[in-house]
């Protein structure tokens, strides 16, 4: 809970933690989750939760969610949608702020920045939101479409990367270099053994074995250095399988980490 000290007040969300502080629990007291030295606490504001935060900014209505992009001068969000802060910070911190700026997550070419929308056009409601319509399915018959139409666009994508990797030899989804459709997807993949296989009930392949180009995609996300420190399986676990009592009352995480990254 956000106001722990208030008994009318229900909100669960994001907390910020220092290394070396009491284990935590799920909402209903369950569960004894570290807090390791891979966390890192609010320096700037020194916020207890991402709901501070929201407040400090005069929004108080909620939904406080993450990731944020947070204007220490205004003391305001910026943004608070993954997509728009992706493009933020691929063109407003050139001049003398990015370290490496000629470094672009969105194509300059045309042809390859259509290609990214195009398969931006099912990746994100099918597979990055399409995990999320199965774990939260309240019908049977939503959750089979979720799951049929979920499969349907990872056989497209591991067909699409078999081509790519095998007759152009490239190892991303629109050419040699990673660009803001890999990221959104990998995203997804990363997790999708260790926790939607289970916690998600996406459980009839697993990227691990049934499909090999884009368990190579993956590999290949994870190599780059920026992705590997930003890659925290341990953390991704306890996130979610602490979050939401309603599909795991008990707060038991499983052992698997999904298969090996490199």
């Amino acid at each position: 809970r956000t106001r722990p000290d208030d008994p009318d007040d229900h909100h669960l969300g994001w907390h910020f933690c220092n290394p070396g502080d009491d284990p935590v629990s799920n909402d209903l007291g369950h569960g004894s989750f570290e807090c390791d030295d891979a966390l890192v606490p609010d320096t700037v504001n020194g916020a207890a939760t991402i709901r501070e935060l929201y407040e400090m900014g005069k929004d108080e209505t909620g939904k406080y969610s993450t990731p944020v992009l947070w204007c220490n001068t205004e003391k305001a969000i910026v943004c608070n949608e993954s997509l728009e802060i992706l493009k933020i910070f691929d063109a407003a911190f050139d001049a003398g702020l990015s370290k490496h700026p000629e470094r672009k997550l969105f194509p300059q070419d045309e042809k390859q920045q259509s290609e990214a929308e195009s398969l931006n056009e099912y990746v994100y409601p099918t597979v990055n939101n399409g995990v999320y319509r199965c774990g939260f399915a309240k019908s049977q018959a939503a959750y089979t479409t979720a799951h049929t139409e979920l499969f349907a666009s990872l056989d497209r994508l591991e067909e699409h990367l078999r081509t790519r990797q095998e007759n152009n030899h490239q190892e991303f989804l629109t050419g040699n270099e990673l660009t803001w459709i890999d990221l959104r997807l990998y995203m997804t993949l990363v997790r999708f053994d260790p926790v939607y296989v289970v916690y998600f009930k996406t459980s009839q392949r697993r990227i691990g074995t049934d499909f090999p180009h884009l368990l190579r995609f993956v590999r290949r996300c994870y190599s780059i250095p920026a992705v590997r420190a930003a890659t925290n399986i341990r953390h991704i676990k306890m996130h979610y399988f602490s979050s939401h009592p309603v599909l795991n009352t008990y707060g038991i995480i499983p052992e698997s980490n999904g298969p090996a990254l490199e």
